[in-house]
């Protein structure tokens, strides 16, 4: 990545000033509300929006030049590769300020978001900081994918999901970065579509550099609206997740492995029961009709207990026991196709 030609702005010792940069691809439902949401920022000093758009098949590019049209502290850069580690590099590359605020289309700011990251960075000396998604749906069904992206149940206990104290993290939810440290890493990985942000922030770490978690930095995220839209979400996830696996091994964190091990027992239980009236002898078929049961059986009742103990209502929590499995069986069975076969080509935005 190289400078961009303009001339880059400095920071001064109390000056907030930083880019905000918002990869985008077919997002005419939740575009403008991300937008709205940077323009809205309070405490800082100047800022630029930099949004990389991707092609668009929906009404996302008429909103974003209508936008632009009202606010000339808007950019809109063409990504027509639309890899969302691609767009990240563009927008570090075109950014103005020494700051990097990065924005996801799905997600609202609140309005001291980046006044208060800026802060954190000067106070820790991090490279990154990042605080919490806190998923809110509006649908019953986005309700129960929003309470499965807050809970362990959901999404392992990621501290950027659950929440948690304040200090050095693995990872950070969207970031809040230093631009000239990014930059002699390498910024992020573009054979990567998913599961890039994770992987940044490992070289920050192992580059001498720190993650900051912050839990007063709370972004509101949305949702997939139905189930089709989940699974498509969750399989690529998981297929990224499952190509940094193949990269690294054993170097990743624990919570990683348990969708595909989940997928791999109830492939297996089914395989026990089907082949269970095969089995020779008197006591043999109902030991494997046993064992085939066992993993439906626990995890059944772990859902059954997950979905009871939800402060939800009872309509979400019905959909929690769809949910749940529908975003635990996609990511492992895309995580498994991705250990086994490089995922390149699969853009990140297949799971939109």
């Amino acid at each position: 990545m190289g400078e961009h030609p303009r001339r880059r702005a400095t920071d001064g010792p109390h000056r907030l000033a930083a880019s905000f940069v918002i990869p985008v691809l077919n997002e005419e439902r939740h575009i403008e509300s991300a937008v709205r949401s940077v323009l809205d920022q309070r405490g800082l000093d100047e800022f630029e929006v930099i949004i990389l758009a991707g092609r668009s098949t929906d009404g996302t590019d008429g909103i974003l030049e209508r936008l632009a049209a009202e606010d000339p502290r808007i950019r809109v850069i063409p990504n027509p590769r639309n890899a969302i580690s691609i767009a990240m590099n563009l927008g570090i590359t075109e950014a103005r300020y020494p700051t990097v605020v990065r924005v996801d289309a799905h997600s609202v700011l609140p309005l001291d978001y980046a006044a208060g990251a800026l802060r954190t960075l000067d106070a820790t000396g991090a490279v990154n900081v990042g605080g919490r998604m806190r998923a809110e749906g509006i649908s019953r069904f986005e309700k129960a994918v929003a309470w499965g992206y807050n809970s362990p149940a959901g999404l392992g206990g990621a501290i950027y999901h659950t929440g948690g104290q304040a200090g050095p993290a693995e990872s950070a939810y969207l970031g809040v970065f230093r631009r000239d440290p990014v930059l002699a890493i390498g910024g992020f990985d573009e054979a990567l579509s998913r599961g890039e942000d994770w992987e940044f922030n490992r070289r920050i770490a192992r580059s001498g550099g720190v993650v900051w978690f912050d839990p007063e930095l709370e972004v509101v995220y949305r949702p997939r609206p139905n189930l089709k839209a989940l699974i498509r979400q969750f399989h690529a996830s998981g297929r990224w997740r499952g190509e940094l696996i193949r990269r690294l091994g054993t170097g990743m964190p624990l919570r990683y492995f348990v969708p595909p091990g989940l997928l791999v027992a109830l492939v297996a239980g089914t395989a026990l029961l089907v082949t269970a009236p095969f089995a020779q002898g008197a006591v043999l078929p109902w030991i494997w009709v046993a064992a085939g049961l066992s993993p439906f059986l626990v995890y059944g009742a772990w859902l059954l207990l997950t979905a009871l103990r939800a402060r939800e209502s009872g309509a979400v929590r019905l959909r929690l026991l769809a949910v749940l499995p529908t975003m635990h069986l996609a990511w492992g069975a895309g995580c498994i196709a991705g250990i086994v076969r490089s995922p390149e080509g699969h853009n990140a935005y297949s799971g939109r």
